[in-house]
């Protein structure tokens, strides 16, 4: 119980940050929930005028700042774009927005959806926003404030010269709004906005509100990454992974099968038997990455293939109203093509895969049912990598390696931490 004293004295604070960010005040009170020092640090800089380049963890709750444009847009009768890499981001933050501001103020565009493009809140893929700039859009007019999401795609070696074009090409009145996870040179990245964009505040946060714990499968046996956090500081693996590995690799090493010019393997976890030991520990639902359309689909075939069977008969019934209720305009003869019967099958044992070469409906389904926790394990290329808000509470990385469209290099720390982070 507080006292009076204590009671006055947070009374005077909370009206002073009214008197500072009269917008801000009324904006929180909607959120059911307070804010965190970064997100009031941000969303104070944006309602002085300043630009502002956000770096914090997953699930840290970074969106709100962008959120918070949205709002001064609206509030000042401008329009803002939410900018995002992906369509299955840009469809789930279009969502978002159209409950809380209604379909009639947001719009959204990608390559598969034009709704409302004259909406005052446009969410938008990146390169719709770059083709804008290029065409010299009347859709530019009025804008205010661009977010854009998962800004350190800049650094990406295929698409990040999009990002750079937008950031140097956007209009000197508009005030961008920058977030990432996975920025690890915040200041060196700022410096430059500022040279391109004007005054840019950065505001970094490093606390995760969920932790993260790292598990490694070897075989059919799991040990935890590192032994405590102390541990997980100074990056020590736990002892007995070690052991265990130098273990394994000397009865490797010493089998006379190895022969000369064979490739020496340790035991295999198969995709079947790694989801039912999820289940198992109760650590469903869960995404697993791999990083292969063709290695996606088949790793659901594989489950199927071993009769797991994820869910209750009630979710079943569920799973198949929502997706009838989905694809009801869909001609019986394009649904059979398309593999319909056995991909249905799949999401009702609570199985399914996610990635960029699946009907875009078909991918918007297994996202509807994963966040409704009745998809249990989704097989996914990096489509899920990005800020979706799925609920995972595991993510499971098949290989440290992945293709780049010239060669197989290992996963950076950028792209380790960003896939992880969907765990949590």
């Amino acid at each position: 119980m507080t006292s009076p004293a204590e009671r006055y004295s947070a009374a005077r604070r909370r009206a002073a940050e009214v008197a500072r960010s009269p917008e801000l005040a009324g904006f929180a009170v909607d959120l059911g929930f307070d804010l965190d020092p970064f997100q009031r640090e941000a969303c104070e800089a944006l309602e002085r005028g300043s630009g502002v380049l956000v770096c914090a963890p997953t699930g840290a709750g970074k969106t709100v700042v962008g959120e918070f444009a949205v709002h001064l847009a609206l509030a000042q009768g401008r329009k803002c774009f939410y900018t995002t890499p992906i369509k299955a981001l840009s469809n789930q933050k279009f969502h978002d927005l159209v409950q809380r501001y209604g379909p009639g103020r947001v719009g959204l565009l990608t390559g598969d959806n034009a709704i409302n493009p004259e909406a005052p809140v446009v969410v938008m893929t990146t390169e719709v926003l770059r083709n804008m700039l290029y065409a010299g859009s009347s859709t530019l007019t009025g804008l205010s404030y661009v977010v854009m999401d998962e800004v350190h795609y800049l650094a990406d070696r295929f698409r990040g010269a999009v990002w750079e074009e937008v950031i140097i090409h956007l209009p000197p009145s508009v005030t961008l709004v920058s977030l990432s996870a996975t920025v690890s040179n915040a200041e060196e990245f700022a410096d430059w906005l500022v040279t391109v964009r004007g005054h840019t505040e950065v505001v970094v946060s490093e606390h995760r509100p969920v932790p993260l714990w790292q598990h490694m499968l070897v075989g059919k046996r799991m040990f935890d990454l590192f032994h405590d956090a102390e541990a997980a500081q100074k990056h020590d693996v736990h002892p007995e992974l070690l052991r265990y590995t130098r273990e394994l690799a000397r009865r490797i090493d010493g089998d006379p099968r190895g022969g000369r010019g064979r490739a020496r393997r340790g035991p295999i976890a198969y995709r079947s038997d790694i989801v039912d030991r999820l289940d198992r520990e109760g650590l469903l639902p869960a995404i697993l990455f791999i990083f292969s359309r063709a290695g996606a689909d088949a790793a659901v075939q594989q489950c199927m293939q071993a009769g797991l069977r994820l869910t209750t008969p009630d979710e079943r019934t569920e799973i198949r109203a929502i997706v009838e209720a989905r694809t009801a305009e869909m001609p019986s003869e394009d649904l059979n093509v398309l593999g319909y019967w056995e991909w249905l099958d799949a999401l009702e044992r609570g199985l399914a895969a996610h990635h960029a070469g699946m009907l875009p409906v078909f991918k918007e389904i297994v996202e509807e049912l994963f966040v409704r926790g009745l998809v249990k394990a989704v097989f996914a290329t990096e489509t899920l990598a990005l800020g979706i808000n799925m609920p995972a509470r595991c993510v499971v990385l098949e290989r440290l390696v992945k293709f780049n469209g010239e060669q197989h290099v290992d996963l950076t720390p950028g792209e380790y931490t960003q896939l992880t982070g969907r765990a949590g």
